[in-house]
Protein backbone atom coordinates (compact mmCIF):
# COMPACT_ATOMS: atom_id res chain seq x y z
CA UNK A 1 0.00 0.00 0.00
CA UNK A 2 1.24 3.45 -0.76
CA UNK A 3 1.79 6.12 1.84
CA UNK A 4 -1.00 8.67 2.23
CA UNK A 5 -0.21 12.16 1.04
CA UNK A 6 -2.43 13.78 3.64
CA UNK A 7 -4.35 12.69 6.73
CA UNK A 8 -7.05 14.30 8.84
CA UNK A 9 -7.48 13.16 12.45
CA UNK A 10 -11.14 12.78 13.41
CA UNK A 11 -12.81 11.95 16.70
CA UNK A 12 -15.37 9.17 16.31
CA UNK A 13 -18.67 9.58 18.15
CA UNK A 14 -20.73 6.40 18.44
CA UNK A 15 -24.29 5.91 19.61
CA UNK A 16 -25.31 2.91 21.67
CA UNK A 17 -29.08 2.39 21.60
CA UNK A 18 -30.96 -0.22 23.59
CA UNK A 19 -33.14 -2.58 21.56
CA UNK A 20 -35.69 -5.24 22.34
CA UNK A 21 -34.00 -8.34 20.95
CA UNK A 22 -33.37 -11.70 22.61
CA UNK A 23 -29.84 -11.98 21.16
CA UNK A 24 -28.63 -8.40 21.37
CA UNK A 25 -29.03 -5.73 24.04
CA UNK A 26 -28.23 -2.70 21.88
CA UNK A 27 -27.03 -1.47 18.50
CA UNK A 28 -24.05 0.71 17.64
CA UNK A 29 -23.82 3.34 14.93
CA UNK A 30 -21.52 6.28 14.21
CA UNK A 31 -23.28 9.64 14.60
CA UNK A 32 -20.62 12.28 13.94
CA UNK A 33 -16.91 12.86 13.34
CA UNK A 34 -14.98 15.75 14.84
CA UNK A 35 -12.05 16.93 12.66
CA UNK A 36 -8.88 17.82 14.49
CA UNK A 37 -9.87 15.93 17.65
CA UNK A 38 -6.99 15.03 19.97
CA UNK A 39 -6.07 11.40 20.62
CA UNK A 40 -8.43 9.64 23.03
CA UNK A 41 -7.07 7.09 25.53
CA UNK A 42 -10.43 5.79 26.68
CA UNK A 43 -14.07 6.14 25.74
CA UNK A 44 -15.93 9.14 27.15
CA UNK A 45 -19.68 9.55 27.54
CA UNK A 46 -20.71 12.78 25.79
CA UNK A 47 -24.50 12.57 26.17
CA UNK A 48 -27.03 10.16 27.63
CA UNK A 49 -30.75 9.78 27.34
CA UNK A 50 -33.44 7.21 27.92
CA UNK A 51 -32.06 4.05 26.31
CA UNK A 52 -29.19 5.68 24.43
CA UNK A 53 -25.73 7.15 24.96
CA UNK A 54 -23.18 8.91 22.75
CA UNK A 55 -19.51 8.06 23.29
CA UNK A 56 -16.32 9.67 22.03
CA UNK A 57 -14.87 6.29 21.13
CA UNK A 58 -11.49 7.19 19.69
CA UNK A 59 -9.56 9.15 17.11
CA UNK A 60 -8.72 7.82 13.66
CA UNK A 61 -6.88 9.35 10.72
CA UNK A 62 -8.76 9.77 7.45
CA UNK A 63 -5.93 9.07 5.03
CA UNK A 64 -6.01 10.58 1.53
CA UNK A 65 -4.26 8.80 -1.35
CA UNK A 66 -3.71 10.36 -4.81
CA UNK A 67 -4.73 7.12 -6.56
CA UNK A 68 -8.14 7.05 -4.83
CA UNK A 69 -9.39 10.40 -6.13
CA UNK A 70 -11.98 8.67 -8.34
CA UNK A 71 -13.72 7.43 -5.20
CA UNK A 72 -13.42 10.83 -3.52
CA UNK A 73 -15.07 12.43 -6.56
CA UNK A 74 -17.97 9.95 -6.34
CA UNK A 75 -18.43 10.97 -2.70
CA UNK A 76 -18.25 14.71 -3.42
CA UNK A 77 -20.62 14.45 -6.40
CA UNK A 78 -23.32 12.60 -4.42
CA UNK A 79 -24.38 15.25 -1.93
CA UNK A 80 -24.17 15.35 0.93
CA UNK A 81 -20.60 14.00 1.14
CA UNK A 82 -20.02 11.44 3.87
CA UNK A 83 -17.32 10.00 6.09
CA UNK A 84 -17.59 6.22 6.37
CA UNK A 85 -16.78 4.61 9.72
CA UNK A 86 -15.90 0.92 9.95
CA UNK A 87 -16.50 -0.76 13.31
CA UNK A 88 -15.10 -4.14 14.24
CA UNK A 89 -16.69 -6.46 16.77
CA UNK A 90 -14.88 -6.98 20.07
CA UNK A 91 -16.85 -10.03 21.19
CA UNK A 92 -15.15 -10.29 24.58
CA UNK A 93 -15.26 -6.54 25.27
CA UNK A 94 -11.73 -6.81 26.62
CA UNK A 95 -9.91 -4.79 23.96
CA UNK A 96 -8.26 -1.82 25.66
CA UNK A 97 -9.41 0.43 22.81
CA UNK A 98 -13.07 -0.53 23.18
CA UNK A 99 -13.37 0.56 26.80
CA UNK A 100 -15.14 -2.70 27.59
CA UNK A 101 -17.71 -2.23 24.82
CA UNK A 102 -18.31 -4.77 22.08
CA UNK A 103 -17.21 -2.65 19.10
CA UNK A 104 -13.99 -0.86 18.18
CA UNK A 105 -13.69 1.98 15.63
CA UNK A 106 -11.34 0.50 13.05
CA UNK A 107 -11.28 2.82 10.01
CA UNK A 108 -12.52 6.23 8.87
CA UNK A 109 -12.51 6.86 5.12
CA UNK A 110 -14.01 9.24 2.58
CA UNK A 111 -13.78 6.68 -0.25
CA UNK A 112 -17.14 4.95 -0.80
CA UNK A 113 -15.41 2.12 -2.72
CA UNK A 114 -13.25 1.24 0.28
CA UNK A 115 -16.27 1.39 2.61
CA UNK A 116 -18.21 -0.90 0.27
CA UNK A 117 -15.40 -3.47 0.39
CA UNK A 118 -15.68 -3.63 4.18
CA UNK A 119 -19.47 -3.76 4.02
CA UNK A 120 -19.35 -6.61 1.51
CA UNK A 121 -17.15 -8.68 3.82
CA UNK A 122 -19.99 -8.91 6.34
CA UNK A 123 -17.46 -9.00 9.19
CA UNK A 124 -17.55 -5.29 10.04
CA UNK A 125 -20.25 -2.71 10.70
CA UNK A 126 -20.09 0.25 8.31
CA UNK A 127 -21.91 3.51 8.93
CA UNK A 128 -21.82 6.88 7.23
CA UNK A 129 -21.98 10.32 8.81
CA UNK A 130 -22.17 13.75 7.22
CA UNK A 131 -18.79 15.15 6.26
CA UNK A 132 -18.03 18.37 8.17
CA UNK A 133 -17.59 21.44 5.95
CA UNK A 134 -13.88 21.86 6.83
CA UNK A 135 -13.19 18.26 5.74
CA UNK A 136 -15.10 18.77 2.51
CA UNK A 137 -12.93 21.82 1.76
CA UNK A 138 -9.73 19.83 2.38
CA UNK A 139 -11.00 16.90 0.27
CA UNK A 140 -11.95 19.16 -2.66
CA UNK A 141 -8.50 20.80 -2.59
CA UNK A 142 -6.85 17.36 -2.45
CA UNK A 143 -8.85 16.13 -5.45
CA UNK A 144 -8.08 19.33 -7.39
CA UNK A 145 -4.35 18.86 -6.70
CA UNK A 146 -4.08 15.12 -7.37
CA UNK A 147 -6.86 13.89 -9.66
CA UNK A 148 -5.81 12.72 -13.10
CA UNK A 149 -8.65 11.84 -15.44
CA UNK A 150 -7.93 8.47 -17.05
CA UNK A 151 -9.61 8.11 -20.39
CA UNK A 152 -11.29 4.75 -20.88
CA UNK A 153 -9.57 2.71 -23.54
CA UNK A 154 -11.31 -0.38 -24.79
CA UNK A 155 -8.98 -3.30 -25.28
CA UNK A 156 -9.01 -4.71 -28.78
CA UNK A 157 -9.41 -8.45 -28.78
CA UNK A 158 -7.20 -10.57 -30.94
CA UNK A 159 -8.78 -13.56 -32.67
CA UNK A 160 -7.71 -16.94 -31.30
CA UNK A 161 -5.07 -18.73 -33.36
CA UNK A 162 -4.42 -22.31 -32.14
CA UNK A 163 -1.03 -22.35 -33.91
CA UNK A 164 0.23 -19.53 -31.67
CA UNK A 165 -0.72 -21.26 -28.43
CA UNK A 166 -2.38 -19.60 -25.53
CA UNK A 167 -5.13 -22.19 -25.43
CA UNK A 168 -5.81 -24.82 -22.83
CA UNK A 169 -3.51 -27.81 -23.07
CA UNK A 170 -5.61 -30.84 -23.91
CA UNK A 171 -4.38 -34.39 -24.35
CA UNK A 172 -4.09 -35.59 -27.92
CA UNK A 173 -6.88 -37.88 -29.22
CA UNK A 174 -4.47 -40.81 -29.38
CA UNK A 175 -3.53 -40.26 -25.73
CA UNK A 176 -4.24 -43.13 -23.34
CA UNK A 177 -6.76 -40.95 -21.42
CA UNK A 178 -9.24 -41.24 -24.28
CA UNK A 179 -9.21 -44.82 -24.89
Amino acid sequence: MTTPTESIPVGIVLERREIDNPWQDYTWRPVVVMPGAPAVDEWRVLQEGDGWAHFLAGTLDVELYPKETDGYLVNLNNPPPKVFIVLRQDEDGDDALSGGHDVVPFLATVCPHEAQDYEDSGEELVGAVLMPDEMETVLKAFVDAHHVEVKFKKRKRRPYDPRKGGGIDRPAESDEHNG
